[in-house]
């Protein structure tokens, strides 16, 4: 009878939110959507303890991207992505900035190495569930344009760091590269970026479609993914995530 009780009784959102390691806002859009069964109690919601383990069966069963990469970020955070297409990175792209959403981060998408535009990333981001047009419009998130890719990329992040609009935030950034990119400048420029997230709530996910990496030596991939805490590879197949651990002392 005690395990029966237990089913029914009622968390808050907060307590929820708490427990699962996301937002409360992502709660209440769960609720909203009947994904995760909610009652009305006055103007709070309350979930009951039984719902929220059903939930997390369906969710064990069929776990989404957003999922696995919440998991898989931490904060600070520096990843490097291989996509097998175009469409597949800006898939992950998207669930990027749902979990950077659900962290209660701001949303910076930098598009100087696409070469699709920003209406284009815009609708795409949107069909993969990202509410870009209410973002935008509370300042949570923003299309960065660089005047130069290849360089300068740490200071304008140091200067986003620096803005009110970031205050107490941790800030999301993605970068892609999607045409060959000179290999010694793209080292140097994540050497850079790596340097930056060591001392600051950053949170950046550079993405390389596989044919651009496939002409890098093997010997400069390796050096490329040393470069960054994390390494994500994603295909129609499947996604693989994997850490970079310190070396055990002697």
């Amino acid at each position: 009878m005690e395990g029966s009780g237990a089913k029914h009784e009622l968390l808050s959102v907060d307590e929820v939110a708490s427990y699962l390691g996301v937002g409360p806002i992502t709660v209440y859009r769960w609720c909203r959507e009947g994904r995760l069964p909610g009652l009305k109690v006055g103007k709070a919601w309350r979930i009951r303890r039984g719902a929220l383990d059903d939930f997390l069966r369906r969710s064990e069963r069929g776990q989404s991207l957003v999922s696995r990469l919440n998991a898989f970020f931490t904060v600070p955070d520096h990843v490097i992505v291989i996509a097998t297409t175009l469409e597949l990175l800006h898939r992950l792209d998207a669930a990027f900035f749902q979990v950077g959403e659900a962290r209660d981060g701001m949303l910076i998408k930098c598009y100087a190495g696409e070469t699709t535009s920003v209406d284009e990333l815009r609708a795409a981001f949107t069909r993969y569930g990202v509410d870009v047009a209410r973002l935008e419009a509370a300042g949570r998130f923003r299309f960065m344009a660089e005047e130069n890719p290849h360089s300068g990329r740490a200071e304008a992040l140091r200067q986003l760091l620096a803005t009110p609009a970031s205050e107490g935030r941790s800030l999301w950034v993605s970068f892609n590269w999607v045409k060959q990119v000179d290999l010694d400048t793209a080292l140097r420029q994540q050497r850079e970026l790596g340097a930056l997230v060591d001392t600051s709530e950053l949170v950046i996910k550079t993405a390389v479609l596989e044919q651009v990496v496939d002409t890098w030596p093997s010997a400069e991939q390796r050096r490329a993914q040393a470069l960054h805490q994390g390494t994500i590879w994603i295909a129609e197949t499947g996604v693989a995530l994997s850490r970079v651990a310190p070396l055990p002392p002697t």
